[in-house]
């Protein structure tokens, strides 16, 4: 295995794939510092990470010293300056809101050391505006993961006007340390990740709704016609349906496509509160 190239890893949101980020760096052979805004959401945040591992332990594909290696390179703290101060990398895993990422970005352009890479997990959101005003534009870059983290091979890097090739080569190399495959794209609404899966989302909604066929049976079509690992409907459970839909919302507006209008059946199980897996009921019940 080659030499890290970024040996301390700064993770902004210790939300589901803020811990993933977190396990895959430190898997990789980075010291990580695990952050967010308060202590209860970081110590959620080391636990889904200790979890993850030990149930690889449990099925036989992680040894215990594995785990436990992992978990020693993994530090959490609530001190955002602190946190990314040294780091070579920073990935941000907040909330899907331009304000607070922009807002971030520009405090640690001016914080960090020059030479530190500054990338952004944002699904959709354009990275000039996520990256606008950030000292040092050319180390800005998307890196866009996917859930789970530490199973799901895609990485999904997302340049934009300002983005260097050093900083494209050094995520490329790291992706690879990271067992993930990367691509290339450039900065454009929904990348190619979100504007084909969230597209098939909807239209795999909009035939639920109109009684063509069951969840559960729109799923299978696309797993056993199409070869897919998981089939839209759960897949959107899983996302998040309020996460979907406000990724539809913004991709309408961007693109000035009816293909991105959210069906009513969508808008109102996110008003009910049927959220998918993390609210336990969405188009399945978990």
């Amino acid at each position: 295995m080659t030499e890290t190239k970024f040996h301390k890893v700064a993770v902004l949101g210790a939300g589901t794939m803020g811990a993933g980020i977190a396990q895959v760096c430190a898997q990789a052979g980075s010291t990580v510092v695990l952050c967010d805004i308060s202590e209860e959401f970081v110590s959620k945040g080391a636990a889904r990470v200790q979890a993850f591992l030990q149930k690889g332990v449990d099925k036989g594909k992680t040894t215990e010293q594995q785990r436990d290696d992992t978990l020693a390179r993994i530090s959490t703290s609530t001190d955002r300056a602190a946190a990314c101060a040294d780091a070579d990398l920073v990935v941000e895993a907040v909330p899907e809101d331009l304000a607070l990422k922009n807002g971030i970005f520009r405090e640690l352009g001016a914080l960090v050391k020059p030479s530190c890479v500054l990338a952004s997990n944002t699904s959709s959101l354009s990275l000039a505006k996520v990256f606008d005003g950030v000292q040092g534009p050319e180390r800005c870059i998307g890196w866009h993961f996917f859930n789970p983290v530490p199973i799901m091979k895609l990485l999904e890097l997302v340049r934009t006007d300002a983005t260097s090739d050093a900083t494209i080569a050094a995520s490329q190399d790291y992706g690879r340390l990271l067992r993930k495959e990367p691509i290339l794209v450039k900065d454009s609404p929904g990348f190619a990740s979100s504007r084909l899966g969230v597209c098939l989302g909807l239209e795999a909604i909009r035939m639920l709704e109109a009684g063509v066929a069951s969840a559960e049976d729109i799923d299978k079509a696309m797993m056993l016609g199409y070869g897919h690992p998981m089939g839209p409907l759960k897949l959107t459970d899983l996302v998040g349906l309020d996460v979907r839909l406000a990724i539809a919302d913004y991709l309408r507006d961007e693109l000035g496509l009816e293909g991105f209008a959210a069906p009513e059946l969508m808008r109102q199980m996110v008003s009910d509160g049927k959220l998918g897996k993390k609210s336990g009921q969405g188009f399945y019940a978990w």
